[in-house]
């Protein structure tokens, strides 16, 4: 086979190192010793303009990472402010659950409806700070000059009371049912809560 023999092979080292020679060695056809140094100086500049492309790199990078935090703080700001349009500004969606719950036909809802609205009505005091275990206690502590509405908000919790001690034997009409949610509203305008 041709190749495979030791004789028939090419020795390409061979062919490279007289290469070699003819330009760099001792006895060189070509003097390059000029191109070497040439080769050798580009070299340093080329090292040199690297390191400072990398430090302008580095000055880039840590330049746009400020300016990307800023740019974050700034939509955060921007972003984070919710801006309620004029019309829903006195918009509470508790209230809007309550009035929706008065809207339905069936008593069971009226009464769910009042009794949310005497929630609403402690979350509102305890954040006042008014204290005590209930409405009833926290009322107690509050004057008519803290609150005008202040029977209102007696009236409509003694209905409250009557549906939580009598429950389903407690007959609720529309009627009262309405007059007690209007009570607790004057209350929570009061407050300006709605």
């Amino acid at each position: 086979m041709l190749g495979t023999e030791p004789g028939n092979q090419a020795n390409v080292e061979y062919f490279f190192r007289l290469l070699y020679e003819w330009f760099f060695g001792p006895h060189a056809v070509v003097d390059l010793s000029w191109m070497k140094a040439l080769f050798a100086h580009a070299w340093l500049w080329i090292v040199v303009a690297g390191y400072a492309l990398a430090v302008l790199a580095l000055f880039m990078i840590v330049y746009t990472t400020v300016r990307l935090f800023e740019l974050r703080k700034r939509e955060a700001a921007f972003y984070g402010t919710l801006i309620i349009p004029p019309e829903q500004a006195g918009a509470n969606p508790r209230w809007e659950h309550i009035e929706s719950l008065l809207g339905g036909a069936a008593p069971s809802e009226w009464k769910e409806a009042i009794m949310e609205a005497d929630i609403m009505l402690d979350d509102i005091l305890a954040r006042k700070g008014y204290v005590g275990d209930g409405v009833g206690e926290k009322l107690k502590a509050v004057t008519k000059e803290d609150l005008a509405s202040l029977n209102d908000a007696w009236e409509a919790h003694k209905v409250r009371n009557q549906i939580a001690h009598e429950g389903s034997a407690f007959k609720l009409s529309e009627s009262l049912a309405r007059r007690t949610l209007q009570r607790y509203a004057a209350v929570f305008r009061e407050f300006d809560e709605i």
